[in-house]
C-alpha cells in the first residue's frame, strides 16, 4: 500500500511554512473555511501528479506577494521509502524530484503513486459537458496504461499543430495538402489506439459503476451509462476526410476522438436533467469508487484517497454507505476534510476505526 508518512509545504497556497507528519492510515482533517483544508489535499495530489488537481496555473498556487514554492513528502510504498519533492522556482519553472533524482519528463511519474481525489466541484462530472468526463476517464486511465498516457500526450501534439496549421491556411487563403495528410496520419494513428483502450476499458468499467452506485445508494434508479464516440460507426480516416472542407472553414478541427462523452441517463431521459442532488453526489461517487477500485485491481495495491468536503449534500445514510466502504472495506491511506471536527471524530467512533484528527 501507499502511505504518505509526512509533507511539508513552502510558500504553497496560504502555507508559508509547515509541516504535517500523518501517524494513521485515517486521517481526518478539520477547519474553517479557508483554514486550507483542500491545499493540503491538493499538495498531495501534486506530489502524485506533479500538479494540481484544480486545473490550476502553477504560478497561482504560490503564497501572497512571494515567488515560488516547495512542496516535499515522504511517501512508503509496499514498505519501501521515497522523497518526492515539486519545485516552482522563482522564474516559474517547476522541478520534480523522486529519491533526489529529477525527472526528464514529468509524465515519468504519472501512476508511481495512484490517487483518487473526490472535491465538491467534482459533481460537474455528471452535470457539464463531455470534457469533464473525457478528463476523468483519461486520468484514470494514464495511472495504469503508459502506452495510453503517450497517445494521448502525442494526440493533444498534433491536433493543436493541426488547429494551428487550420487557422494559418485561413488567414493565407492557402493549405499545403501534403502536410495535412501527415498530420492526419498522425492523428489518427494515436486517435484509434484512444479509441480502442477507452472502448475496450469502459465494456468493464462502466458495470463497475453501476455496482457501486447501488451500494452507495440502495437502489440501482435504473442508471445506464453509454460510451459515445465519432468512430464507433466510421474510421477516423473517413471521419477526417469527410469534414476536411468543414475544418478548413472552421479553423480547427470539429472531429476525433477528443470529442468523445460517456451519456448517462435515468428511467431513459438525460440524467442530469431529472436527478435529486443525492443521486448525483451518489453517482459521483459511484464513479471515484470505481476508479479506485480498478486501481487498486491495476496496480495491485489501494491506492491513495482524498475526500475533500463530502459530508456536504449527502445524507446521512449514505454517507454511512460511503465510509464504511473506504474506511471498513479497503486498507488504502485516506485523507477526509469537514468544517465541523466534532462530526468527523463521531463518523470515525461509529465505524470503530482508529484515526488522527488533524485541526487546520
Amino acid at each position: 500500500m501507499i502511505f504518505v508518512q509526512d509533507i511539508s509545504l513552502t510558500q504553497f497556497r496560504n502555507y508559508l511554512s509547515q509541516q504535517f507528519d500523518f501517524s494513521k492510515r485515517i486521517v481526518g482533517i478539520s477547519g474553517a473555511n479557508g483554514s486550507g483544508k483542500t491545499n493540503l489535499l491538493d499538495a498531495i495530489h501534486y506530489l502524485c501528479f506533479t500538479k494540481s488537481y484544480f486545473s490550476k496555473p502553477d504560478a497561482q498556487s504560490v503564497y501572497q506577494n512571494l515567488a515560488g514554492f516547495r512542496i516535499e513528502g515522504n511517501i512508503e510504498k509496499n514498505d519501501t521509502p521515497n522523497n518526492t519533492v515539486c519545485i516552482l522556482r522563482e522564474n516559474n519553472r517547476k522541478e520534480f524530484q523522486l529519491n533526489k533524482e529529477s525527472y526528464k519528463k514529468f509524465s515519468d511519474h504519472i501512476g508511481r503513486f495512484p490517487c483518487v481525489f473526490i472535491a465538491p466541484d467534482d459533481v460537474q462530472l455528471i452535470t457539464e459537458g463531455g470534457e469533464a468526463r473525457r478528463h476523468f476517464l483519461d486520468t484514470l486511465l494514464s495511472q495504469f496504461n503508459h502506452d495510453y498516457l503517450n497517445n494521448l500526450i502525442r494526440y493533444k501534439k498534433i491536433l493543436d499543430e493541426r488547429n494551428s496549421f487550420l487557422k494559418s491556411a485561413a488567414e493565407k487563403n492557402y493549405f499545403d495538402e501534403d502536410l495535412l495528410n501527415v498530420l492526419d496520419k498522425q492523428l489518427i494513428q494515436n486517435g484509434k489506439a484512444i479509441f480502442e483502450t477507452r472502448k475496450e476499458f469502459l465494456e468493464t468499467f462502466i458495470p463497475e459503476v453501476q455496482t457501486q452506485y447501488t451500494a452507495i445508494s440502495n437502489s440501482n434508479d435504473n442508471i445506464i451509462l453509454n460510451y459515445c464516440s465519432q468512430l464507433t460507426n466510421i474510421s477516423f480516416e473517413e471521419l477526417l476526410k469527410e469534414n476536411r472542407q468543414r475544418d478548413l472553414y472552421l479553423q480547427r478541427t470539429s472531429c476525433g476522438i477528443h470529442k468523445d462523452d460517456i451519456e448517462i441517463q435515468m428511467q431513459q431521459l438525460p440524467f442530469k436533467n431529472i436527478a435529486s442532488q443525492g443521486q448525483r453526489k451518489s453517482l459521483l461517487f459511484a464513479l471515484k469508487l470505481a476508479e479506485f477500485n480498478v486501481l487498486k485491481q491495476e496496480k495491485g495495491f489501494a491506492p491513495l484517497l482524498l475526500l475533500d468536503d463530502v459530508f456536504e449534500k449527502l445524507d446521512e445514510q449514505r454517507m454511512h454507505n460511503l465510509l464504511y466502504k473506504v474506511c471498513n472495506e479497503e486498507t488504502a491511506q485516506i485523507f477526509i476534510t469537514d468544517t465541523h471536527a466534532e462530526r468527523l471524530k463521531q463518523a470515525f467512533d461509529s465505524l470503530s476505526v482508529k484515526h488522527q484528527l488533524i485541526n487546520l
